[in-house]
């Protein structure tokens, strides 16, 4: 009988996974291609032999997202999985005319068929969009779960843009532990404030594995989730992030929407800066999609290590790199701490080098801010040139991770941080399960 062709688009995360737990070792597939996008530079490799099971004795070629039509009709693929986030219904559908177009049906993989059953409790902290403030409000359950004396492991969405096979399960309780790892930016800036605060962290590429290693050292388990996707790990209690900026987007992007939907409760964050009107608009779109959820309002105030530095200065100001690329929003707290002390912000576009003018190229609609963009070795390097370039008087970065343990900035620079703060009741404390 006839293997049925599959290829699955994503973006060196929810695409390894499905592949995992849905198609590895099945004989009823052959996975022809992965296609990549959003990350740069995780496409020309493969997912390598130790991973990809008996099946797939050389391997998974790793194709950019751009030659799906040529790769569905030459290798006369019968079903495209798309297995990416943070994404408009729009896009998606777009994804599925040109997989039809060129002959292919299109599968969208929900949690049912993906999500892997824990032994120990898992709590799981999401969003609907990238920087809705899914970080700030996973430390805050972290710290609730440790006054409570349980023995937190937080287990991060996937982000293995490096050597696949060595990153198969990676587990991380200290800063060397990163270095140690070669960890990219965008790993540290999720990692380091988990390690800061004393939770081991746990990450990688086979998540049967992680989850394996994680439940034999944890009371609960705690999902960071990442690029709005849903958990890998099947949740006792789930809570989803929705932002105020961007009412919306909670019924009209993939996979946020579903989210919305499963969500037990719902954090509104950022009221106090987006006002009453978006948050009211939110509130009632959110009781719609899902009127069983519990809603807790909050905000994320945002707090300037050393003020003076910024305060009606020229500064440039660095931000988290996913908030303001893919999660479309053209400034994050870094601008908004900067502008509140008077700082005037200086245009680092026209001295942007190597991959980040291709960056700013790719999302027009970022403001006069850098992000933090650090996938590799050679993107740090061009970001430290951008940074030397820029003519300002400090450096404002609001990033989780600290730069400067990263690249040596010639500029005085501080940092800006900011925490999850809940108002009102009920709060999160109110409303986690008794685990």
């Amino acid at each position: 009988m006839r293997k049925t062709k599959v290829i699955i688009m994503g973006a060196a995360g929810r695409d390894f996974h499905n592949f995992n737990v849905a198609f590895r070792d099945n004989d009823a597939y052959e996975v022809v291609a992965f296609t990549a996008t959003q990350i740069p530079g995780i496409d020309g490799r493969r997912y390598p032999p130790p991973l990809a099971g008996k099946l797939y004795p050389q391997g998974i070629p790793i194709e950019p997202e751009e030659r799906l039509p040529h790769l569905v009709r030459e290798g006369e693929v019968d079903r495209v999985v798309f297995a990416y986030s943070d994404v408009s219904h729009q896009y998606v559908m777009e994804r599925a005319a040109i997989a039809a177009a060129a002959g292919a049906d299109f599968w969208l993989m929900g949690p049912r068929a993906t999500q892997l059953a824990a032994t120990k409790p898992v709590v799981a902290v999401c969003a609907v969009r990238t920087g809705s403030g899914k970080s700030q409000t996973t430390r805050r359950v972290a710290r609730l779960f440790k006054e409570r004396g349980k023995k937190v492991v937080v287990v991060r969405h996937p982000m293995p843009y490096g050597d696949l096979v060595r990153q198969k399960v990676q587990r991380f309780a200290s800063l060397e532990d990163l270095d140690r790892a070669g960890c990219t930016i965008e790993e540290r800036e999720e990692y380091e404030p988990h390690l800061q605060e004393g939770f081991v962290v746990y990450a990688g590429v086979d998540f049967a594995e992680v989850l394996h290693r994680a439940e034999a050292e944890a009371d609960v388990i705690l999902w960071d989730g990442g690029n709005n996707d849903f958990p890998f790990f099947r949740p006792d209690f789930l809570i989803v992030v929705a932002d105020p900026l961007r009412v919306g987007h909670e019924s009209t992007y993939w996979p946020g929407s579903v989210l919305i939907r499963q969500a037990d409760a719902i954090v509104i964050n950022k009221v106090d800066t987006a006002g009453m009107e978006p948050v009211e608009r939110l509130r009632a779109s959110l009781s719609s999609l899902n009127p069983r959820a519990r809603i807790v309002e909050a905000a994320s105030p945002i707090t300037v290590a050393e003020p003076d530095l910024v305060a009606g200065r020229k500064v440039l100001v660095i931000e988290d790199g996913p908030t303001v690329t893919h999660g479309e929003m053209p400034f994050g707290a870094g601008a908004v701490a900067a502008r509140k002390l008077g700082a005037t912000l200086v245009d680092p576009r026209p001295h942007a080098q190597g991959s980040l003018a291709a960056t700013f190229a790719a999302y027009p609609h970022l403001g006069p801010v850098l992000p933090a963009m650090g996938y590799g070795a050679q993107q740090i390097k061009e970001l430290a040139q951008t940074i030397a370039r820029v003519p300002c008087e400090a450096v404002v970065i609001a990033t989780p991770v600290d730069l400067r343990r990263l690249i040596d900035l010639a500029k005085p620079s501080t940092r800006v941080r900011y925490e999850l703060q809940e108002i009102g009741h009920p709060t999160l404390a109110d409303l986690l399960p008794p685990i």
